[in-house]
């Protein structure tokens, strides 16, 4: 038997079935695999202990042949899911010590069918970022090493500043590295503007982020509740499928929670795109774009045409406001969100002469530059006098960007193919990125559509830049068809292969 945290999930899954290896072994090895890269600083409080308890009773059902189908595989959990009597604190200072006593629904869905926790994942604070390096507990590494460096240079970068190393993308920078790193078998991540898809493509992994409303949002710290879906991250399409089957379905506790039956998205990974329109939009052609970037979409045109696919350029007019609009809309809701951490009922607190000077006190001392940023942001254009001029607009073309996917679709496309990113992974501290904040925000400019109309989008792995990382193509769906996603986006998985890491933090 290899290796077990090389093999997908989907390998995993057979081999624990058929008992020629066990939750215990699997979950042992994961546990050694995430103690040696603390380095990357994925992980922010490792559960052991627990990861064997939960192994320990899978192993006993999979002996009586009652399982379920995540039956003893180990997993990462993003630290914006409440997980009970386990650190839940969106890494933020605010939430110092939180443990909540209720699970969210997406983990029980997970331990409902058998899998194993190993672990709550970095991420950006509030899940507010584009590079993990927001978080309260540092800056988490991509795997994958920047060009021509060699083992030795990665590991003496990480016992220091890490500076020179690459992100992973955010928010979901923890997921993805987890994932690409071979540090648990699959992740739960959050999907804002970008946060699954976005670090999916920079490490080369498969990211999706559902149809909103297809997996109950209760017990995960809100950002923007009207824009914010979990999903997974994994290595592969079907590994991907596999897990967002357990992840999905109607909740009563979320009242945006669509009830609609969960298809088995497995059945779709490998199913013929052959008829299928996919729909090119000239506008996701934007001024200044990498020749790497365009040379790789291209490709996948190809790939697709030779799958039997029908390839049309089409229009979405409305895309250039939606970067823009995003950034209106989703500080709005942070600002209200966020308004409850007030350093009364749980986490931070900080002394004041009296209960104002406490919550002034509190929140600047708990909250991070960025999201005191959007908080700010978000209170100004909801305030007296600019709700009108900018809230109120950014509601309206929401409705107009979400109208030229409905015309798209009813015109027979069936998917939408764009980039992923702009670019490939950037180095930690890249001053470029930190001293613009417009800047680190364009890395979302592919991506913030999809959530503005409530659509399924998924990355995958494609190809590399020229210096050898990763990069992802998205397909963009119609509402509950994550479905086609699957089935095409195996067809590009197919053609381009996969992007592994190599662990020279060991």
């Amino acid at each position: 038997m290899s290796d077990p945290t090389t093999m997908t999930l989907a390998e995993l899954r057979d081999a624990l079935g058929a008992k020629t290896i066990s939750s215990r072994e699997v979950t042992e090895a994961y546990i050694g695999a995430v103690e040696a890269a603390r380095g990357l600083n994925a992980f922010v409080l490792e559960t052991p202990d627990k990861a064997m308890d939960m192994a320990k009773a899978s192993d006993e059902r999979i002996a009586s042949a009652e399982f379920g189908p995540l039956e003893g595989i180990p997993l990462g959990i993003k630290d914006l899911f409440c997980t009970e009597g386990v650190h839940s604190q969106a890494c933020s200072h605010i939430l110092d010590n939180f443990q909540p006593r209720y699970e969210s629904t997406v983990t029980s869905n997970l331990w409902r069918d058998g899998a194993v926790m190993l672990g709550k994942l970095n991420m950006d604070e509030f899940a507010m970022g584009s590079s993990n390096e927001t978080s309260y507990y540092g800056p988490v590494v991509n795997p994958h090493l920047p060009a021509n460096w060699s083992a030795e240079q990665g590991k003496a970068a990480l016992s220091g500043d890490k500076a020179g190393l690459l992100v992973p993308g955010g928010s979901s920078g923890g997921s993805a590295s987890a994932v690409a790193g071979f540090l648990c078998a699959g992740a739960t991540a959050t999907d804002t503007g970008g946060s699954i898809r976005q670090p999916a493509a920079l490490t080369g992994t498969v990211g999706i982020k559902p149809t909103y409303g297809r997996c109950s949002r209760w017990g995960i710290v809100a950002f923007a509740s009207s824009l914010d879906q979990a999903g997974p991250i994994a290595r592969t399409v079907r590994d991907n499928a596999i897990l967002l089957r357990s992840m999905a379905g109607h909740d009563e506790k979320d009242t945006t929670c669509a009830d609609i039956a969960v298809p088995d998205y497995e059945a779709a990974v490998g199913k013929s795109v052959k008829g299928l329109t996919i729909g090119i939009p000239k506008e996701y052609r934007m001024e200044g774009m990498p020749a790497e970037i365009e040379k790789l979409w291209e490709q996948g045109v190809e790939w697709l045409k030779a799958a039997g696919c029908e390839i049309r350029e089409i229009s979405l007019p409305n895309t250039k406001y939606a970067l823009p609009a995003y950034y209106i809309v989703a500080p709005a809701e942070a600002s209200s969100n966020l308004a409850r951490y007030d350093g009364v009922r749980y986490g931070l607190r900080v002394p004041g002469d009296d209960i104002t000077a406490q919550y002034e006190n509190t929140r600047a001392e708990g909250f991070g530059r960025e999201v005191k940023r959007r908080i700010l942001i978000g209170t100004y254009v909801l305030s007296a006098g600019y709700y009108d001029a900018y809230y109120l607009r950014a509601q309206k073309v929401r409705t107009l960007i979400k109208r030229d996917f409905e015309q798209v679709y009813a015109d027979g496309v069936d998917a939408i193919l764009t980039p992923a990113t702009p670019s490939a992974a950037f180095p930690i501290g890249d001053e470029s990125m930190n001293a613009d904040p417009v800047k680190m925000y364009l890395n979302d400019v592919f991506t913030v559509t999809v959530n503005m109309a409530g659509l399924p989008g998924l990355s995958v792995p494609a190809g590399r830049d020229e210096s050898g990382l990763p990069l992802g193509l998205q397909l963009i769906g119609k509402p509950f068809d994550e479905e086609t996603l699957f089935s095409v986006a195996q067809v590009i998985e197919d053609a381009a292969g996969r992007f592994e890491a190599k662990a020279w933090w060991k």
